[in-house]
């Protein structure tokens, strides 16, 4: 027997695949509201969260929903070049032909930025992933290449998705001016107790689970452990299916999800 059909499961809905099951909790609700509220102002944003906590899930799923005739998504995580590699792989990603001087990248941006926004009416969102990493010389060109004096308004969406500490490296003197242009500035907790019950019951619901996988200690065994991080719930869930099938078990219960936690710990 497969570990799918034991359990009821049309898929794993805990591994990554083409079968996403979307969990929308409180704070997912709450970064998209504030990304919408970016594209439409323009300007740079910031997201944070420690791993885990569904910042690429939340910038996925709603870059993919912005209007592809109003906005033209750039993504990038190229995020420990220099600044020269940054401009190079930027203009590239605008559809330029990339120049070997920073200064004739510098201005390629720009051009494409005003094309994009002026000529085609499309606002451009450049999503700078592991921004975190990102360093000080990239940060500091970031506020003149999307400086557009002649305009009271931003052409462009620049949001920058990192780990806390990036807040942390924007509070230093050197970054005073960039900071003052973040107009969105949102950092994504991990998920509460009743939410990560939610989140487990709306992964089986979704991969069409009709029976009980996990008896109720299981699951406070999995939340506890995982500090309300959705990947670490994906992790432990996974693995605790392994060991209950390698078990015969139709029913998870706490024992097996603590064996699983110390495999997921060792792995």
């Amino acid at each position: 027997m497969e570990l799918t059909a034991r359990y009821g499961l049309e898929f794993n809905p805990f591994l990554k695949n083409s079968h996403e099951v979307l969990y929308q909790s409180s704070e997912y609700s709450e970064a998209s509201f504030r990304l919408d509220y970016l594209a439409k102002t323009k300007g740079f944003g910031l997201l944070t969260g420690q791993p885990g906590r569904g910042k690429t899930t939340v910038v996925r799923n709603w870059s993919s929903e912005l209007n592809p005739s109003l906005y033209k998504v750039i993504y990038t995580c190229l995020s420990t070049v220099t600044v020269n590699e940054f401009y190079r792989n930027l203009a590239s990603m605008m559809g330029a032909e990339p120049a070997y001087r920073k200064t004739e990248n510098f201005r390629l941006i720009r051009d494409e930025i005003t094309r994009l926004s002026l000529d085609k009416k499309k606002t451009p969102v450049i999503i700078i992933d592991e921004a975190n990493y990102v360093s000080n010389a990239i940060l500091n060109d970031l506020k003149l290449l999307f400086n557009f004096e002649m305009d009271s308004r931003d052409r462009a969406v620049v949001l920058l998705v990192g780990l806390p500490q990036l807040n942390s490296t924007l509070k230093l003197s050197i970054h005073e001016p960039f900071r003052q242009r973040i107009i969105m500035n949102y950092n994504l907790d991990g998920f509460s107790k009743d939410e990560g019950r939610a989140y487990i019951n709306e992964k089986l619901a979704g991969a069409g689970c009709h029976q009980k996988i996990f008896d109720d200690a299981a699951i406070e065994a999995i939340l506890n452990a995982s500090d309300g991080t959705a990947r670490m719930i994906n992790k432990i869930c996974n693995e605790a299916m392994i060991v209950g099938h390698a078990q015969n078990q139709n029913l998870i219960n706490a024992d097996i999800v603590m064996k699983a936690i110390n495999e997921c710990t060792l792995g």
